[in-house]
């Protein structure tokens, strides 16, 4: 599991009939990224990586979410038997790495 970034969102009109009716977004995963003077997590950065993934939660554009991968992204309700590799399932609230916030939602 992984946090990412919804980025965009991908339009499919030929795809597998099991994937009709399903959002697929596409995610960047993210990183801690460290300041170089002190060693400490300073912030959240990009990774310049584009996964496309099914979302089962209904998330959007813009928000951090969490990703599985693999046979873990077969996992749910949703798309179990469907030809998936990734899938968002879960949106974040917050998020904290060794005792720094790094993500809050303003919600």
């Amino acid at each position: 599991m992984f946090l990412a970034r919804v980025t965009g969102h991908v339009v499919a009109t030929q795809k597998d009939k099991t994937l009709n009716g399903q959002k697929l977004f596409v995610v960047e995963p993210l990183n801690v990224k460290y300041d170089e003077t002190t060693n400490k997590p300073a912030s959240l950065g990009n990774t310049g990586r584009a996964i496309v993934a099914i979302d089962v939660v209904g998330a959007g554009e813009g928000q951090l979410v969490l990703v599985v991968q693999g046979s873990s992204a077969r996992m749910t309700e949703v798309t179990r038997n469907m030809p998936a590799d990734a899938t968002i399932v879960g949106i974040v609230d917050s998020a904290e790495y060794a005792g720094k916030t790094f993500f809050q939602s303003r919600g």
